[in-house]
């Protein structure tokens, strides 16, 4: 591996990272700006089915920050063991580890779920983005698709 490849891996890190602190801290703008302009979110009848586009991903997570009232913070959503893969054409793929924690006052069980968040990267205007997202859900309940089929 190049030491250029690397920092192109370390860049999407950082990328996926803030998307993390972006959600968890309510900055809508900032998440959103994270996505293509055709992002597509594949997150299951469960949470709305897939989001295509940018104002549709911002409508949904609108929702999802700003419907129920919860506090900034109030959740964590922690990615770890990042595997990621540097394929042609500014395009890259990753799958992430993830821990969603209800840190919320007077939670019983900060344990809300386990996944694998498994993503295709686009490089625009140089810098990269979330081209696509999809959960395979692990735990409360199963729905596990394993790594996308990137050739």
């Amino acid at each position: 591996m190049t030491l250029e490849e690397l920092l192109e891996i370390e860049t999407i890190k950082q990328m996926r990272y803030l998307y993390s602190h972006y959600y968890d801290g309510n900055r809508l703008d900032d998440l959103v700006d994270l996505f293509t302009d055709d992002a597509v979110c594949e997150f299951g009848p469960d949470f709305g089915g897939n989001w295509t586009g940018k104002e549709q991903i911002r409508e949904r997570y609108h929702d999802f920050l700003y419907g129920s009232g919860r506090a900034i913070h109030s959740q964590m959503h922690a990615v770890t063991n990042p595997w990621i893969r540097l394929l042609e054409n500014g395009e890259a793929h990753g799958r992430w580890y993830q821990l969603n924690l209800n840190v919320d006052e007077g939670a019983e069980n900060p344990l809300t779920l386990f996944g694998i968040y498994d993503d295709v990267y686009q490089k625009v205007d140089g810098d990269w983005k979330i081209h696509r997202t999809r959960i395979d859900f692990l735990w409360p309940r199963r729905e596990f698709y394993g790594p996308r089929d990137i050739s």
